[in-house]
């Protein structure tokens, strides 16, 4: 993830701008400006499966090029607009039953498909001649890997998320503050698996058919908290590259982007990521408990707009999102500060981004 953490840091606080300014009424999401920023904004996220697999094969030995490829298969336009529609999700390859699954934004299951190329191509050298191999051997390699993650792992994924939600949405009508203290644990861990794609309909569906959704509310919850746990890690870290990082992913997760923390910062030193899901645990918890609702498909720091009850204005469910949420800030600010990071686990793990050598005392 290293090469391209940049990138999204800076497309994340784009469109966290971006949220600010529709959520305002400044600009129209259906005017060119609007268009074409959210197109700069968006298309490292979109087509983060092409850009990861070209960045893991190069890390773990496969071809680059093919597992770009795969990437570029799994978000096929074809491919997610099949399975974007609950009628035609379901379809079959050769008579074999097939779950078509949203790829776009993914990250665990082209890394998966870059580690499994190296054997694939040593395996497709075995048996096909030289001769032919360059034709041949990179085409098969790309579609022995896409229907491993197509058939293979995307039904499975299917299953897992549906079960996830609907137990989560049982554990919300049995006690929202049970609830929320579960989806701010695990949310974000959800995310790297791919797992939170069964969520995101329900939050769309309450939205478009009630006009609001609490689920919503503590998944933005979980944003701050990532965000604030690599904040602690700007404020904590003596390395300057590493605060220049932290800095750029705390920005973007107060923006509602998590993928520069979580790949970033947060995963690399594990007990950060330990941490703040702990924090977002407590956070999401309380979020349930004050009943937090949200309005609108956005969140974290930035999106406090679509806190405010339409109709009603500013009232007591904004100051639940504002005690909700920067309470969570602390929290996992003070947490990961004091327990969750130090600058010995640099030099532990003879760290490659440790431009410059910390001095620790």
């Amino acid at each position: 993830m290293i090469p391209i953490i940049g990138i999204l840091a800076g497309s994340g606080i784009l469109k966290g701008i971006l949220a600010a300014l529709t959520g305002f009424k400044i600009l129209s999401v259906t005017s060119g400006t609007y268009v074409i920023l959210n197109a700069v904004g968006d298309a490292t996220f979109y087509f983060l499966p092409i850009v990861l697999g070209f960045t893991a094969a190069k890390k773990l030995g496969s071809d680059p090029i093919v597992l770009a490829i795969v990437g570029g298969i799994l978000i096929y336009p074809q491919i997610v607009t099949l399975a974007s529609k609950a009628g035609t999700a379901s379809t079959n390859f050769l008579g074999i039953p097939t779950t078509l699954v949203l790829y776009t934004s993914s990250v665990f299951l082209i890394i998966v498909a870059a580690w499994l190329g190296k054997y694939v191509e040593q395996f497709l050298k075995k048996i096909i001649p030289t001769y032919i191999r360059s034709v041949f051997a990179p085409i098969l390699e790309a579609l022995i890997l896409s229907l491993i993650i197509i058939i293979g792992v995307g039904p499975i994924i299917t299953v897992l998320s549906k079960g996830l939600s609907n137990g989560l949405v049982a554990i919300y009508n049995f006690s929202p503050t049970l609830c929320g203290f579960v989806i701010g644990g695990v949310y974000q861990t959800m995310v790297i698996f791919g797992l939170h794609w069964g969520l995101i309909p329900i939050v769309i569906n309450d939205i478009a058919t009630n006009g609001h959704s609490y689920i919503n509310s503590i998944l933005s919850i979980t944003m701050v908290a990532q965000g604030g746990a690599v904040l602690a890690v700007f404020l904590k870290t003596k390395n300057k590259h590493l605060k220049e990082m932290s800095l750029a992913a705390a920005v973007s997760a107060f923006c509602g982007v998590t993928e520069p923390a979580l790949y970033g910062v947060n995963l690399k030193y594990k007990r950060v990521f330990v941490v703040a899901s702990i924090a977002s645990a407590i956070g999401g918890a309380l979020t349930g408990f004050l009943r937090v609702d949200n309005y609108a498909l956005s969140g974290a720091l930035i999106g406090f707009p679509a806190f405010i009850t339409p109709g009603v204005g500013i009232g007591s469910n904004f100051y639940g999102y504002l005690i909700s949420h920067y309470a969570t800030l602390v929290i996992a600010v003070g947490m990961v500060y004091l327990f969750g990071f130090t600058d010995k686990m640099l030099i532990k793990k003879n760290d490659p981004m440790d431009l410059n050598k910390v001095n620790v005392a």
